[in-house]
């Protein structure tokens, strides 16, 4: 402490008055905020001579290319500690807390983690541009050795303290294989490395970077799973595509961008980032006894399972140990409450169905405005399920438009049902003779959050004495 109390005085030209310790972050970098009269700044004590020289470089660098983070103000001789400007302490993490609370993000939540991962294609290339790597630490670029360490931290600190047996052969030829896949881009770009909620300040709203000491050169695909897929940020699939789609448009501004091999090489870089924080966690939370590291397992295991709803066939024995891994005893816990979805076609002159769970009901759409093909005789022996059927509804349109603003809806009622543990939604599509219109909606409907949750859905489609189970994936 009494270096940077010592280094505060030397730089303001008066003592100092108060020091507060500030949060610590994963890093062993201690931080404090310095007062004396109107002036206030940030120091900080570093273990790494090393790590604080890339921080000061990068940053000074940063500011030179017009990027938003804080001024270094004053080194000690040492280089064990030093001043920056005080951001204040609004952090983008805790402004989006009742968004990561709820699965709700309000607009001006989403307007602040637009305005940041805009801003992120910018420090990529503006902060590679003239940067002589050599002053990142500790390596200067990702390569075959960074991807295996970080590989192997999943493995070691937290694969192993499961128990769980494995063929640690296997598993590193598939870690040898995601390595391949990870590098094959050449990239000339700033890869952040642990670019979070948690390390972008608010100054009047303008976010600002900090805690970039582990940055490299790499691909701009990491950057982007680490902020969207961060264990705790609870962002639905739908925010995550928006804040996708700003992001590609402003990288566009430095390179062109075919937007499905982006998304499939993106999803690479999520399962990389997603074992990589596993790893950091089972060495915060479980060896250095961090509790809120141990608090962030569940959301990162959550995360986990969904990407492996799809899977990687390039990984088949990393994916198959995954999953038997995220059905461990011990995770049983973290793994959400499994929710079961009834969707109903029925027809109003019978009643609407009952829900035999005794939760009241859920949705209720009412598809009677809809061009009716119950009107012409020749549909009077098939059903919403038939091809005849299909043909007229959706050459006429109208059921179309109508699911495409129901699917919406739907999503985000089964995504908040998810997060909060529930474990039944009604859903039923009524018309006249529940024969054509609600048969078509209900089975297109139950298909959909199938294909999407991968949670159980059970259909019926009253009229008909039909049903049918979408098993839980």
């Amino acid at each position: 402490m009494q270096p940077l109390t010592d280094l505060f005085s030397s730089f303001t030209e008066q003592p100092h008055q108060t020091v507060e310790a500030l949060p610590s972050s994963g890093s062993n970098r201690r931080y404090y905020r310095l007062i004396a009269g109107e002036t206030s700044l940030i120091g900080v004590y570093g273990e790494s001579r090393d790590e604080n020289r890339a921080f000061i470089a990068l940053a000074g660098h940063f500011r030179r290319q017009g990027l938003n983070v804080p001024k270094v103000l004053a080194v000690s001789n040492d280089e064990m500690c030093y001043l920056q400007e005080d951001l204040g302490d609004t952090v983008l993490f805790d402004r989006i807390k009742a968004g990561r609370d709820t699965g709700v993000f309000s607009h001006d939540e989403k307007e602040l983690l637009h305005k940041t991962i805009a801003l992120l294609a910018n420090l990529q290339y503006l902060g590679a541009r003239d940067l002589d790597f050599r002053v990142c630490y500790p390596l200067p670029v990702f390569n075959l050795r960074s991807v295996m360490w970080d590989l192997n931290y999943f493995k070691y600190n937290f694969l192993k303290t499961t128990g769980m047996e494995f063929l640690e052969d296997r598993l590193e030829n598939d870690f040898e294989q995601l390595a391949g896949t990870l590098l094959q881009d050449e990239t000339e770009t700033f890869m952040y490395r642990d670019f979070q909620s948690r390390n972008v300040m608010l100054v009047n709203d303008e976010p600002y970077f900090i805690d970039f000491q582990g940055g490299r050169k790499g691909p701009v695909y990491y950057d982007l799973a680490s902020f969207l897929w961060q264990a705790k940020a609870n962002f639905p699939a739908e925010l995550r595509d928006e804040l996708t789609d700003t992001y590609i448009s402003s990288l566009q501004k430095y390179q062109p961008v075919e937007e499905s091999a982006f998304w499939e090489r993106l999803r690479h870089f999520v399962l990389f980032r997603t074992l990589q924080v596993l790893g950091a966690y089972g060495f915060r939370g479980y060896f250095e006894k961090k509790p809120h590291f141990i608090q962030s397992v569940p959301f990162a295991l959550n995360n986990l399972r969904e990407l492996l709803q799809e899977g990687f066939e390039q990984y088949p024995y990393l994916c198959g140990m995954l999953r038997e891994m995220c059905d461990l005893k011990q995770f049983a816990d973290t793994h959400k409450h499994a929710l079961e979805v009834r969707v109903y076609s029925f027809a109003y002159k019978k009643g609407i169905p009952d829900d035999v769970s005794g939760n009241g009901g859920g949705y209720v759409f009412d598809c009677r405005a809809i061009n009716n093909p119950g009107k012409y005789e020749r549909y009077n022996n098939v059903t919403g399920l038939d091809e005849p059927v299909i043909t007229f509804l959706e050459e006429d349109g109208e059921i179309v438009d109508f699911l495409h603003n129901i699917y919406p809806i739907v999503d985000r009622h089964v995504k908040r049902y998810i997060d909060r543990s529930f474990t039944s939604l009604m859903i039923s599509f009524g018309c006249t003779g529940g024969q054509h219109r609600s048969v078509y909606a209900a089975q297109h409907v139950a298909e959909h959050i199938s294909q999407k949750f991968g949670v159980k859905v059970s259909l019926v489609h009253r009229e008909q004495n039909l049903e049918q189970e979408f098993r839980k994936r």
